[in-house]
């Protein structure tokens, strides 16, 4: 039988909400901000970001993950001329949140206009 299903609102049997932060393979939570002003561009399961220090953000989530052995992707934007730039994390992982850095070729810390953090989970 062909046809589509459409809901407003679908929900396992424990009441979890059961689209991105139920299924395999997709991103469980995802974020794009700004490191200097610490402002949040767009995000999916992110409730803040925290600016800890010059290049240092704890990332905060809206749903916690089922363990804090998740894998954390990122990148942080080139910018005034600080070469190669690089997003270190995630540090002091937990359910609920991570840190992460970003830094500059030579290894120091910078506040980057973009920085977006990808989190996979199972």
């Amino acid at each position: 039988m062909a046809g589509a299903l459409t809901v407003d609102t679908l929900n396992s049997s424990t009441g979890v909400l059961a689209t991105q932060n139920g299924m395999t393979g997709v991103a469980k939570a995802w974020v794009a901000f700004n490191g200097t002003t610490n402002t949040i561009r767009s995000s999916f399961n992110v409730t803040s970001t925290t600016k800890i220090g010059t290049g240092n953000y704890q990332i905060n989530l809206t749903t916690a993950m089922p363990n804090a052995n998740y894998a954390v992707i990122g990148m942080c934007q080139y910018q005034n001329n600080a070469g190669q730039t690089i997003l270190e994390g995630p540090s002091d992982a937990t359910t609920s949140s991570f840190e992460v850095w970003s830094r500059a070729n030579n290894n120091t810390a910078y506040d980057s206009d973009l920085i977006n953090v990808s989190v996979f989970s199972s």
